[in-house]
């Protein structure tokens, strides 16, 4: 998919901006310098080998992980330690490779919970808001059932909804289907498909190749803690330019394809 395909990306506007980024855990260099620039609309998928710090970049974004040194800005506004997390987390939301949903209540309450705490949502508006996002990821039905009584696939459908539910400028995948059998990987994509052909702002870490190639604007290729390759999905699946590429996706592909 590209820009030109979605509803009206402004492309002259980049709503997250890190420079320089680097982290440290110890002596393990997770994050070596990382430049990205995300536009308004764009969906990116960022890709790469395990330890390669995707994970690690994109918790930064939203202050799960501090940086050691550099620049992160959402939306115009610098993210500083300490002082404007709760101003940035407004506008981020995120989904977890686990689902992260309180088990003592239900789906409904879930999801009004951030709402009616931090946007001050009234339980009525929060609730009519909640129904909505859960008859857009497919299970309206499951409001008053509990966590527990659900399959992996619709609980990530709910951390989905509630993300959704705090109306963020951006969505942050950490790859949202590696906890889940292979059966139910689909249904979830299938919300972020759509989620992402609404326009919504993305930033997916994934091992998902038919998704990246169907669905990103951008790929980012990560390894050992830097971005080696960029660029638009059809060119970078069809003709890596760097080595490590061809070697990362020459492994990958005869699996995913």
């Amino acid at each position: 998919m590209t820009a030109s395909s979605k509803n009206m990306i402004d492309e002259s506007m980049a709503i997250v901006r890190a420079k320089n980024v680097c982290k440290s855990f110890d002596a393990f260099e997770a994050l070596r310098g990382i430049d990205l620039e995300v536009k308004i609309g764009e969906v990116v998928v960022i890709i790469g080998p395990s330890g390669s710090g995707k994970s690690t970049f994109i918790r930064t974004l939203n202050h799960l992980e501090t940086v050691d040194s550099g620049e992160i800005h959402i939306d115009g506004v610098k993210l500083e330690d300490g002082s404007n997390i709760d101003l940035i987390r407004k506008e981020v939301g995120m989904v977890f490779q686990s689902f992260n949903l309180f088990p003592h209540l239900t789906v409904l309450e879930n999801i009004i919970l951030a709402p009616m705490k931090v946007r001050g949502a009234t339980k009525d508006d929060a609730t009519r808001t909640a129904m909505d996002l859960l008859r857009r990821v497919g299970i309206p039905d499951k409001a008053n059932k509990f966590p527990s009584s659900l399959s992996g696939g619709q609980q990530q459908r709910v951390a989905i909804a509630r993300a959704l539910a705090m109306q963020p400028k951006v969505m942050l995948f950490d790859e949202p289907t590696s906890a889940l059998d292979p059966e139910m990987v689909n249904e979830v994509l299938a919300v972020m498909k759509e989620l992402a052909l609404s326009g919504m702002t993305m930033i997916v870490v994934t091992h998902e190749m038919s998704f990246a190639k169907e669905v990103a604007d951008r790929i980012i290729f990560f390894d050992q803690g830097k971005i080696i390759e960029q660029g638009d999905p059809q060119e970078f699946f069809k003709n890596p330019k760097e080595e490590r590429t061809r070697a990362f996706l020459g492994q990958i592909l005869s699996h995913a394809f």
